[in-house]
């Protein structure tokens, strides 16, 4: 797979330009995936920029964004493809006295095919990026699915044939760990952990993606979400909601981030009550009105 990025350095600075701040391991890690030609699987906690990465190749590299967004119960349907049933009933009762055999030739073709997300990556000729979303959610037999894509780059359809990839495309998949993924899936793939940034990076993150704010405020965020995220809460802010608060406080004004400005915007970080409780007791905030 060429034309994607000239090596990790090159990598990183085009992210970079799309908003997307990286550091070695995975400016390495995104310029092999393209460089090997093998999907990328990144795992780590909710909203530490696993899906945005997937966004920030296409945009770097001027591909087109192709996902599959995984949940329980999806099926090779949603998955991958399926037939236009109503066309094809509608196509029998024209067809009138012809033939079973050249009707059933006539309705598994390709005006009746209706490409889900797997199989469009497949068969697209331009540049693409697949981004596989949260396939841990997904049932077991999903993963089976995405064996002879992942390691042929290749979809057969009984009716039809075996459709290879002209094109491959540049393949993401992401986790978060909520159960544990198959070997053969893994041995696919190169291997991504995101974990929440330090606090110097999240710095650099929110004065990237939020135009505006000050280096100060910045870090004053960037410094009370890693002490948030050392308590036990039930949900620890991501990366997203880091960079909501921001945009929080300029929406409202505040050049800076003292305990009753804490307080009164918790909520935009801290999504249970019980967190926000935590919060309030363990960093010593005024109780809110």
């Amino acid at each position: 797979m060429t034309g994607w990025f000239g090596s990790p350095e090159d990598a990183g600075e085009r992210l970079a330009a799309a908003g997307y701040l990286t550091d070695d391991g995975i400016a390495t890690t995104a310029f092999l995936g393209a460089a090997l030609g093998k999907p990328l699987l990144a795992e780590g906690p909710a909203g530490v920029g696993k899906t945005q990465l997937a966004k920030a190749v296409a945009e770097a590299t001027g591909a087109e964004l192709i996902r599959l967004q995984c949940y329980e119960g999806l099926d090779e349907a949603r998955a991958l493809y399926e037939w236009n049933y109503k066309k094809q009933l509608l196509r029998i009762q024209a067809s009138g006295e012809q033939g079973w055999e050249r009707t059933h030739d006539d309705i598994f073709s390709e005006e009746f095919l209706l490409e889900r997300p797997l199989l469009r990556a497949i068969r697209r000729t331009g540049p693409a990026v697949l981004l596989i979303d949260e396939i841990d959610k997904a049932d077991v037999e999903v993963e089976g699915l995405l064996l002879e894509i992942l390691s042929d780059y290749q979809v057969t359809i009984p009716e039809l044939g075996t459709i290879a990839a002209t094109r491959r495309p540049y393949v993401v998949l992401t986790s978060n760990a909520t159960r544990e993924l198959s070997e053969a899936l893994k041995r696919r793939c190169l291997y991504l952990h995101l974990g929440y940034p330090t606090p110097e990076r999240e710095r650099d993150i929110v004065l990237a993606r939020v135009p505006g704010i000050g280096a100060a405020l910045a870090e004053q965020l960037a410094r009370t979400v890693a002490t948030l995220r050392a308590l036990e809460l039930k949900k620890s802010p991501s990366i997203a909601e880091t960079i909501d608060w921001a945009e929080t406080l300029l929406a409202l004004g505040h050049a800076e981030l003292d305990a009753a400005v804490t307080s009164r915007t918790l909520g935009v970080v801290l999504k249970h009550a019980s967190d926000q409780t935590r919060a309030e007791k363990e960093l010593g905030l005024p109780a809110r009105s």
